[in-house]
């Protein structure tokens, strides 16, 4: 551990930091698929201090400094096929305990309710919160995400190989690995090769987990279909999602708006499955006019 702020959680361990003051309305930005807390840049969170939030951002389980959870035994690449099979007796958890370690954290930071904002499975995550925990949401952000329904928000098949490629060997490796997979699933015009692999290089030396990742991809493909739950939420919504987007498709982001009631959308034609530095202050311009309208 790097002396991050450790928060007991959903009975795990979730490592997390904040930004801005505390009596400040709280933006809870929760992230992706084998994505540490630092892909949230420190350069967004200021802006959204800027804006006049308090940021949260914290390592999902599974990943960097939280808890990693034990499955000794467990195959990845079989539970995934046995969960594509409908047979979910070896899923470890699922995006429902996800949603409920974030909730655990904002009763830990004496959070009542937060703007909750996630991207990806971050997105999932957080659609799951406001589904399951509706009174701990004010507003709801989804940026590059999707319902869990068949044919929407699917990848790629080539960029779907590279979720079940198997982990590299040693450090350079793993972040050889990283960089070509950032730049793979990210608009191709504003990819940035040093800040890929600044950003991979940070998260190896954090917490290399890739059965971590693998679990959290089954907690995606076992938890289902959130579209009844979205299309009962009443509450203040923004979906985000990049028209250039191949591992979580375009459809996905159209889906989750069309199913939200008074949703806004806000599709960036020049994204793909990432967050360039280009849009920051356009994304965090569109978060603020949202969280200043809650109910």
């Amino acid at each position: 551990m790097t002396g991050v702020p450790i928060a007991p959680a959903n009975g795990i361990d979730i490592a997390y930091e904040t930004f801005g003051d505390p009596s400040h309305p709280t933006v809870l930005l929760i992230m992706g698929l084998g994505a540490q807390r630092i892909m949230w840049d420190d350069g967004i969170c200021a802006l959204l201090v800027a804006r006049g939030h308090h940021v949260v951002r914290f390592d999902n389980r599974d990943i960097g400094e939280s808890t990693w959870i034990d499955t000794p035994g467990l195959d990845v690449g079989t539970a995934v096929l046995s969960v594509l099979g409908g047979d979910t007796s070896q899923v470890p958890y699922l995006l429902s305990d996800m949603a409920a370690d974030a909730v655990g954290l904002l009763d830990h930071l004496g959070i009542d309710s937060a703007h909750i904002v996630g991207a990806s499975m971050g997105g999932m995550i957080a659609q799951t919160i406001a589904i399951e925990h509706p009174t701990r949401v004010r507003t709801l952000t989804s940026i590059m995400s999707t319902t869990g329904e068949a044919g929407v928000g699917e990848p790629s098949p080539e960029l779907a190989a590279t979720l079940l490629a198997p982990p590299a060997a040693d450090r350079d490796g793993a972040i050889e690995a990283g960089v070509a997979t950032m730049r793979a699933i990210g608009c191709q015009e504003h990819f940035d090769e040093a800040r890929a692999r600044s950003l991979t290089e940070q998260a190896y030396d954090r917490g290399y987990n890739p059965a971590g990742t693998g679990r959290q991809l089954i907690a995606i493909l076992a938890s289902g279909s959130r579209a009844e739950g979205l299309a009962r939420l009443d509450l203040p919504a923004l979906v985000i999602h990049g028209r250039q987007d191949q591992l979580v498709n375009f459809t996905g982001g159209q889906r989750t708006a069309e199913l939200i009631a008074g949703a806004d959308f806000l599709a960036i034609d020049d994204m793909a499955h990432d967050l360039p530095q280009v849009h920051w202050t356009r994304v965090a311009d569109t978060l603020t006019a949202l969280t200043h309208r809650e109910n």
